[in-house]
């Protein structure tokens, strides 16, 4: 079993998902408080790079993921389009 090393942000501390094309934190967040859903992103066809993380918010302790993506359109769109389970 791989062990996945947690990051420490200012706002989160994450956990990167495998799945990920780029081991990158991108400067667009979008915390969605859903730890168990499986979010898609490559359903999402963005221009830019994006990467998921399971996410732990430490302001309240809140479980959830972390989607960073590198272009704003990108963000917006993710966010326009998110639908929770």
């Amino acid at each position: 079993m791989a062990t996945a090393k947690s990051i420490t942000t200012d706002k989160h501390m994450l956990y990167p998902s495998p799945r990920n094309r780029h081991r990158t934190i991108f400067v667009h967040e979008v915390f969605v408080p859903y730890p168990y859903m499986l979010i898609d992103l490559e359903s999402y066809n963005f221009k830019g790079n994006y990467s998921l993380f399971a996410a732990c918010r430490l302001t309240d302790q809140k479980m959830g993921q972390l989607v960073t993506l590198e272009l704003l359109e990108d963000e917006l769109k993710f966010k326009a389009g998110f639908i929770p389970d």
